[in-house]
């Protein structure tokens, strides 16, 4: 049904385009549609909601779905310039303040955490009354994880073209402390690592907890790191690590290729520099087959692999795991001394959920979901903001980055929002340098309704407002 409602849809689009339905024009009726197309109902309703989402269309109460042409010259933004130079990192006070009670009145748009509506809550409540009834397995240290848990990790990674065992598998309390752990296994205090830019907030926080040095690289927004500038980089500094995020990267979206990949992970076994791969958002790409990791290019164990399912299963759950790779030893360590082990509940909760295939099926929609989601909201900010704006066009995950014109303020922007109870991350979180000061991130994981629509519209007016301000300022 998925396949149909999007094959639909995107005939309608072609047909929008073409002029034959132009805009402020009423579609024809679902049923008229229907025997055009030879689907059901409720297939026209799914391809004209998947529309809505794209910006084509606008639903009017009792009257039916009218054409609305989105915004399709929105510009995306230009490859990031930062600082080049190793510098030490802060853990800003904006990034607690973003998690901080007080923001659960605003309007969500700032952290990365998927609405529930967009997780399988029932399968996993499910999945966890399950794993609560096996006694003494539930109470027990699982250190380094439950082996029904780590067997499930392996054969998913094994179908990535990444060849690993159980035994190489490491439970964690989520993605963040995975990095920490593989920071910690190759690094000392004050040693240089390089990172995107701009970058993850939570990869810049566990720079900071461990007391390192951070060198940003230049990053596309489609296809990611620039490796001419971390060649250059190697060649100037004593870098300890580099630490990426290889598919659908947070906050720009951007995907390495595979072909980069590969030359990513053999340039830094040249330099016989670890390189730490976050692949959290490697499971929720929008099209085509799920991305290879850079993982899957590695041969000589000089990858570290981090992930959790707390961007598609659930965030509470703290549930993620790493591949050491070579530094296992140093990783299974700080693991131990930190605190032991995962707790084992949610290890066998989700080996549950994926034993049984329910990971898979939630999938195949939530996939869906989330491209329309993001879709529909690049197309407000596009009708919203004001000229000059540039919107990221990530090809998997759920944020988007906005590149606000000339020098307006994404900070003046967050402030203002605030006092409207609209919560959005400002670009300044994303480097160590105030770099991207011009920018926000957007958190696209919210269903649509009006609390999210008239919000973005308020953005884009303190957007222009800020913007009218800088010009004549």
């Amino acid at each position: 049904m998925g396949i149909l409602y999007n094959r639909v849809a995107d005939q309608l689009q072609t047909l929008i385009l073409e002029g034959v339905y132009r805009e402020g024009e009423r579609l024809p009726g679902v049923r008229v549609l229907s025997r055009q197309f030879s689907v059901s109902v409720s297939t026209i309703l799914q391809a004209h909601q998947t529309l809505e989402g794209r910006g084509y269309l606008q639903a009017r109460e009792r009257s039916g779905y009218y054409v609305r042409l989105p915004k399709l010259d929105t510009p995306e933004p230009v490859m990031s310039q930062p600082r080049s130079e190793p510098l030490p990192v802060s853990a800003r006070d904006m990034a607690l303040e973003l998690c901080s009670d007080e923001q659960k009145r605003m309007v969500p748009l700032a952290a990365a955490i998927p609405h529930p509506d967009f997780l399988p809550v029932r399968q996993i409540q499910q999945a966890t009354l399950w794993a609560a009834r096996h006694g003494y397995e539930t109470l027990d240290y699982a250190f380094p994880g439950k082996s029904i848990y780590r067997r499930q990790v392996a054969q998913r990674m094994t179908a990535l073209g990444c060849l690993v065992t159980p035994d190489d598998i490491l439970a964690t309390n989520g993605a963040q402390e995975a990095i920490i752990l593989a920071l910690r296994a190759v690094t000392q205090p004050g040693d240089i690592v390089a990172v995107e830019s701009p970058s993850f907030p939570g990869i810049l926080q566990a720079l900071d907890v461990v007391g390192l040095r951070v060198i940003e690289i230049p990053t596309h927004p489609t296809e990611g790191l620039s490796l001419e500038g971390l060649e250059l980089a190697l060649e100037q500094w004593p870098i300890k690590a580099c630490v990426v995020v290889t598919n659908h990267s947070n906050p720009m979206g951007a995907r390495l290729p595979d072909a980069r990949k590969q030359a990513l992970v053999n340039m830094l076994e040249r330099a016989r520099v670890p390189l730490i791969e976050d692949d959290i958002y490697g499971d929720l790409y929008f099209d085509g087959e799920r991305p290879r990791p850079a993982k899957a290019f590695d041969r000589t164990g000089n990858v570290i692999y981090c992930s959790s399912f707390s961007k598609t299963i659930s965030p509470g759950l703290r549930l993620g795991w790493m591949i050491p790779g070579r530094y296992q030893v140093e990783a299974r360590q700080q693991k131990y001394f930190s605190n032991l082990a995962t707790a084992s509940i949610p290890q066998l909760a989700v080996a549950r959920f994926l034993e049984q295939g329910g990971y898979d099926r939630y999938l195949r929609s939530a996939r869906q979901r989330y491209r329309e989601a993001i879709e529909r909201m690049r197309s407000a900010v596009g009708r919203a903001f004001p000229e000059g704006t540039a919107v990221s066009r990530p090809s998997g995950g759920f944020v988007l980055w906005v590149q606000l014109p000339g020098t307006t303020s994404g900070t003046r922007v967050y402030q203002l929002a605030r006092e409207d109870n609209i919560n959005v991350a400002p670009g300044r979180m994303f480097s160590t340098t105030d770099k991207y000061e011009n920018c926000l991130r957007l958190n696209g994981a919210n269903p649509w309704c009006p609390r999210i629509e008239s919000a973005i519209q308020r953005l884009g007016v303190l957007a222009q407002q800020v913007a009218s301000e800088s010009t004549s300022g």
